[in-house]
């Protein structure tokens, strides 16, 4: 693979060095969410409607922090133990374990790396794009040599069981790559990337209360209390945003949509993954997803999806690869990338008790 046209040739890569993952053991079919919210749906018709067939949750000991934790360690772990060390953190998350302060912090600490650089990044399910963006060109600039990227979710905390158009679309999981300076015609090196928001429509995928604008202390009502999603406007959203994104990064490339070897979409609904490609142009041959197994884990959607694929072996190292998302906000992003040589490692949730001592907690 030679570099692609408009790079210079001398311009350093991000390249993915580690992959990690992490899903709660828990698995939840599609009748338990319809028994469990007592859903006037069907099984069948969630399975038509989204492709979903079962998720992941998290039990009320494990935090997003305990998701993010092991699937970074595991990223790391995946780089051998002469890959870098990570010196910056980055986690992709709407769902923090508390409103104030961020959770990555905690977690560098909990992974042993010491005082440095790391915050939460906001773009809901185009998170982990926005992420690896955002690393790529610290790395690029010379600011940072090996970020970690981990996008982690834990919807079932925010998700209305009652709720029959979210419910049975999300799950709990995180996935992390840990990046490496390197060059752009080796394995796993991100190429190029496009991203995107409008705030116009910020309320189509919301929740509504416990932000400053209506605090979680005014006594909020149920609606306001958990994430919502206006289905049919987000769906034609997201497939004309992702197309268009992934059009312009595929032409920043230099590559036609024949040339892609590996798709892989934010995996919110089967449908919507469809008709991107289709619009595309993308074969079915080479698109891959795994949310018939996982549901929708918003942010940790695609870089689980990619774990999934690379454990798989689906694609040699290489192979001309379309990332693509959509979220709240509204964002999206997309990113170009030489199929990764590297293992993956999956982990299981590292739970922590909470140990803030209230009492300690104010002025002396």
């Amino acid at each position: 693979m030679t570099t692609p046209p408009g790079r210079p040739a001398d311009r350093p890569a991000a390249v993915i060095g580690g992959i990690g993952a992490s899903l709660p053991p828990r698995v939840v079919t599609n009748q338990q969410v319809i028994e469990h919210g007592a859903l006037d749906t069907s099984t069948d018709w969630i399975t038509s409607r989204t492709g979903i067939h079962r998720r992941r949750l998290a039990g009320p000991d494990v935090g997003t922090g305990d998701l993010a934790t092991a699937a970074a360690r595991a990223a790391i772990d995946s780089a051998g133990p002469a890959g870098p060390r990570p010196d910056l953190l980055l986690l992709a998350t709407t769902t923090p374990d508390r409103p104030c302060p961020a959770t990555a912090p905690e977690v560098a600490h909990r992974l042993g790396l010491g005082p440095v650089p790391a915050f939460d990044l906001a773009a809901v399910c185009s998170g982990f794009l926005y992420a690896l963006t955002t690393a790529a060109a610290l790395l690029r600039s010379g600011t940072c040599q090996a970020p970690l990227v981990v996008a982690a979710e834990k919807y079932s905390a925010i998700i209305d069981p009652l709720d029959r158009d979210t419910a049975p679309l999300f799950g709990d999981a995180a996935a992390a790559v840990l990046l490496r300076r390197g060059d752009a015609a080796e394995p796993g090196a991100l190429l190029e990337t496009d991203w995107g928001s409008d705030g116009a429509g910020s309320d189509l995928i919301a929740i509504a209360g416990g932000g400053a604008r209506l605090p979680a202390t005014v006594g909020l009502r149920r609606e306001e209390q958990y994430f919502r999603m206006r289905g049919r406007p987000v769906y034609a959203h997201a497939v004309r945003r992702m197309a268009a994104s992934a059009t312009a990064v595929l032409g920043a490339t230099g590559w036609q949509p024949g040339d892609v070897r590996a798709f892989i979409g934010h995996q919110a609904n089967q449908r919507i993954l469809d008709a991107v490609a289709d619009r595309l142009g993308i074969p079915p041959r080479h698109r891959f997803g795994n949310i018939r197994e996982v549901g929708n884990t918003a942010g940790a959607s695609v870089p689980l999806a990619l774990a999934d694929a690379a454990a798989r072996g689906v694609r040699p190292p290489g192979a001309p690869t379309l990332l693509t998302a959509f979220g709240g906000g509204l964002t999206w992003a997309s990113a170009t990338l030489l199929w990764p040589d590297a293992p993956v490692r999956t982990a299981p949730p590292e739970p922590r008790p909470h140990t803030l001592d209230h009492k300690e907690v104010g002025t002396p």
